[in-house]
This record gives C-alpha cells, structure tokens and sequence, in this order.
C-alpha cells in the first residue's frame, strides 16, 4: 500500500474526503516525523512504538576494494510493533 492507496482508505473508513483525508495523514507523520527529530518516543498503543536510538561507529569493508572503512555512528528510527498488531 502506497500513500495515495492509504489516504483512500482513510477517506472511506473516516467519512472524510480524501483532501481531508490526506491533510489529517500529512499531520499525523508531520508530527510523528518532529517528535523523533527531536529524539523523542511516539507509542500508539495497540499499533506500536517508534523511537530514535544511536548505532555506534564501525568499522567495516568495501565490497569492491577489501580495504577496511570506518562506518560513523548515526541515528536509526525504530519500530517495535505492539501487542495487537503483533497477534496478526
């Protein structure tokens, strides 16, 4: 599912239009997207928690040379999904 198929369903389940639809979805990651920026933790109960954590630098290999590189620590986004979304 992409995100126009998502603003559809939206639209039908909700009773919205799919304007309205896409306005409410477009916040709703807006501000998923701005409370991790700010290395914050959203959980949905039922649905699932997002939250920021650090990878540490590495050291890894280039493919095509062999020649070992150092990898940088950099943050990932997670996902763990929660309890009802997990018995599916």
């Amino acid at each position: 599912m992409n995100k126009s198929e998502l603003v559809s369903a939206v639209a039908q389940k909700s009773e919205l239009t799919k304007v309205d639809a896409k306005k409410a979805l477009d916040a709703v990651l807006e501000a998923i997207g701005e409370e991790l920026k700010n290395d914050g933790k959203v959980v949905l109960v039922g649905f699932g928690t997002f939250s920021v954590t650090e990878r540490s630098a590495r050291k890894g290999i280039n493919p095509r040379t062999k020649e070992p590189i150092d990898i940088p620590a950099k943050k990932v986004v997670k996902f763990k999904a929660g309890s009802e979304l997990s018995a599916l």
